[in-house]
């Protein structure tokens, strides 16, 4: 059994604002569980859409209960992958992510869509979804319970972070043209990528998501 989460969210602010903020909304003053980020891989296709791939390092703090059934060294870091396509003809952002490691206490796998408002003018709109799996015999219901209350938790935080960046946009004079914002991001990912080239076989192209 799968639990499953789904909301829809209006944005106060246009689709390029909002994906300028998504890029830099780390780090934030309500996202302090997120300790790393890393580009692993990006391009530009043919068809003019943005894949990115990066690898995020958050805090993974277990319930009290599932502390007593699992080793004392069991890792509290989780690894999450988070694939995203930027499609500036069809206006939409799509970022889908999932855990790499402790996949056998909780899976969560979550994809989120920001498309430009055919209905209100200068507003976003998001729609979240999660799926959350366990593979623990006997506890994966609790389990799949805790994960859900936290995930809906954590993106409140989300959305607040979201806003905290979209703040700060609108704090600079001028503000960044969106394609200004990729373009630092592509520079900056350049570093990032020849580094874990050299430290492994070289970044994996993310799957095609259509």
């Amino acid at each position: 059994m799968v639990k499953y989460f789904s909301n829809n969210i209006d944005i106060g602010s246009t689709w390029d604002h909002v994906v300028s903020a998504f890029w830099q909304r780390y780090p934030n003053p309500f996202s302090t569980h997120v300790l790393t980020e890393d580009v692993v891989y990006r391009e530009v296709t043919a068809d003019h859409r943005l894949l990115s791939r990066r690898l995020l390092m958050k805090t993974n703090r277990l319930p009290r209960w599932a502390e007593r059934l699992f080793p004392a060294g069991i890792s509290r870091s989780v690894y999450i992958i988070e694939d995203s396509i930027v499609d500036p003809v069809n206006r939409s952002l799509t970022i889908y992510t999932w855990n790499l490691n402790h996949t056998t206490l909780m899976s969560v796998e979550e994809r989120c869509i920001f498309r430009d408002s055919e209905e209100q003018p200068a507003t976003t709109q998001l729609k979240r979804e999660a799926w959350i799996s366990s593979n623990v015999y006997g506890l994966s219901r609790p389990i799949q319970e805790f994960g859900l209350a936290r995930f809906k938790s954590n993106q409140v935080k989300a959305m607040k972070g979201l806003e905290y960046a979209l703040s700060n946009l609108q704090g600079e004079t001028p503000q960044r043209p969106l394609r200004d914002t990729v373009k630092g991001a592509s520079e900056k990912a350049k570093d990032t990528a020849k580094s874990l080239a050299s430290a492994a076989a070289g970044p994996q192209k993310p799957p095609q998501y259509v």
